[in-house]
């Protein structure tokens, strides 16, 4: 079966962004089907390609993966209205693709919700079986952060994603409130199939070279944030907790964030205005070295902003990195990861919006390293056992592969 792939922000793990759909295109390579992967260019990706660009677009093979790569710039460096401009040219460039590329089964994935778009055109307009996959709830997420508040847009968006629920023969949710918010918009679940983001077992527990930040000791406890530096994960936390400590005089800890995004300037203008110096800020480096730089930290940072939307509607493939790593987390918000945290043991939920109580739980794991090798056991222990990518990979490939069109017509 060949799977047409649909992906904008597709990476191998040579980038700094997430490798979901690069793993998932080699489990449906292992399995005997080939893959063709549409993506666009993404500053902290890296596709594999390197062959000049014609005519805007670049083609060819990397790791067995037939890759299709726009000339697109995108990068969190961008506004709103250039990011909208980007997923525009993205989506149209795409339902050429749809339209033409000899296909068994069309698969997008979020974000952007754009990304659904070709697979709309190639559902209704070739027959083909189209699934699916949803990253974030859109524009529910969106509209609880206040970044979008314009109402034509958001109900634009709604229609779109109405359309691609509607339109897929069946969908996958990455986390349980996702699974949750395609069935309210009245998807029957047995169309909804749940597939978290998976743990890189083989990468993260075995680091080529473990490694610290320069300045950081070997006595030293270190706590790591890795990702986006964006509104959504509302690092100024971190820096209150931080500040806590430097006020309790808490040298020994010292935490680094690892990651681009919009909101790093104005982090480190922070910081340096405030003269919070406990704090290091990294750009960002390829999986294969960040393996390295968990195994050398004591604690994973798992940090985003108080809206209850994230609560149980977001899978972050940092806390899945950590336990990979067999690294204890510390986070900060309610849901489905700070339950999962708390029942398996392996390291601390913490209150939103309150920087003694993290500060508290960063002391605490730095006045009690003799319990850190056992929440590192329970955090390998439950990578292993729920989340390893290797079983989630074949669900996902079974779900994919399976499918089958429906009639023409409506259909829920």
């Amino acid at each position: 079966m060949h799977v047409l792939y649909f992906h904008q922000h597709f990476s191998t793990p040579d980038g700094a962004a997430g490798t979901r759909s690069y793993e998932m295109a080699q489990a449906l390579i292992r399995a005997g089907h080939s893959v063709t992967m549409v993506c666009g260019s993404y500053s902290q990706g890296e596709t594999g390609l390197k062959t000049q660009f014609v005519k805007g677009r670049r083609r060819g093979n990397v790791d067995g993966i037939d890759v299709i790569e726009f000339a697109l710039d995108y990068g969190n460096h961008l506004g709103f209205a250039q990011r909208i401009g980007v997923f525009a040219k993205f989506a149209i460039g795409s339902i050429g693709v749809a339209m033409r590329e000899k296909c068994d089964v069309v698969f997008a994935t979020t974000t952007p919700l754009t990304a659904g778009i070709p697979g709309i055109f190639a559902r209704w307009l070739r027959r083909k079986p189209f699934v699916f996959e949803v990253r974030d709830l859109w524009p529910e997420l969106p509209k609880a952060m206040g970044v979008i508040t314009n109402p034509l847009v958001l109900w634009l968006m709604s229609v779109l994603e109405w359309c691609s629920y509607r339109s897929a023969d069946r969908l996958i949710g990455l986390s349980p409130g996702i699974v949750d918010g395609i069935a309210g918009r009245g998807v029957h679940r047995d169309r909804i199939e749940l597939v978290p983001n998976g743990c890189d077992l083989d990468l993260f527990s075995t680091p080529a070279e473990v490694w610290r930040p320069e300045g950081v000791s070997e006595d030293q406890f270190l706590a790591i944030f890795t990702g986006t530096h964006g509104n959504a994960n509302g690092l100024d936390a971190v820096l209150d907790a931080a500040k806590e400590l430097q006020a309790r005089g808490r040298d020994d800890i010292r935490i680094a964030l690892v990651g681009h995004g919009r909101e790093k300037q104005s982090l480190q203008l922070r910081a340096q205005e405030e003269n919070i110096a406990n704090v290091l800020f990294l750009d960002p480096v390829p999986k294969t070295k960040l393996a390295g730089l968990m195994g050398g930290a004591d604690v994973g940072l798992q940090v985003l902003r108080n809206v209850p939307a994230f609560y149980f509607g977001t899978s972050p493939n940092k806390f899945f990195d950590y336990i990979s790593a067999g690294l204890p987390v510390v986070n900060n918000y309610p849901g489905w990861v700070s339950e999962l945290i708390t029942e398996n043991r392996c390291g601390y939920a913490v209150p939103p919006d309150d920087p003694k109580a993290f500060a508290d739980a960063l002391e605490q794991a730095a006045d009690n390293r003799q319990d850190l090798p056992e929440f590192s056991a329970n955090a390998t222990g439950l990578a292993k056992r729920e989340f390893s990518r290797e079983l989630l990979a074949l669900r996902w490939v079974s779900w994919v592969t399976g499918v089958k069109s429906r009639p023409r017509g409506p259909s829920r």
